[in-house]
């Protein structure tokens, strides 16, 4: 993650807060999901690798 550069004319100004449960909830749920996504694609991605076999010329 980097650093996010300001326009010249415009404050970003973030005030922090603690988040709900059902926020945390939600953002736990998604992280969750999206890692399930990702594993299942390596998976797949992985299994088509393997079939793919050289036919002797």
């Amino acid at each position: 993650m980097g650093l996010i550069k300001e326009p010249l004319d415009v404050d970003f100004v973030v005030d922090p807060r603690p988040l709900t449960k059902a926020e945390e909830k939600a953002i736990s749920d998604f992280i969750r999901a999206d890692k399930e996504k990702r594993k299942l694609k390596e998976l797949k991605k992985k299994a088509t690798t393997k079939r793919k076999v050289k036919q002797p010329a």
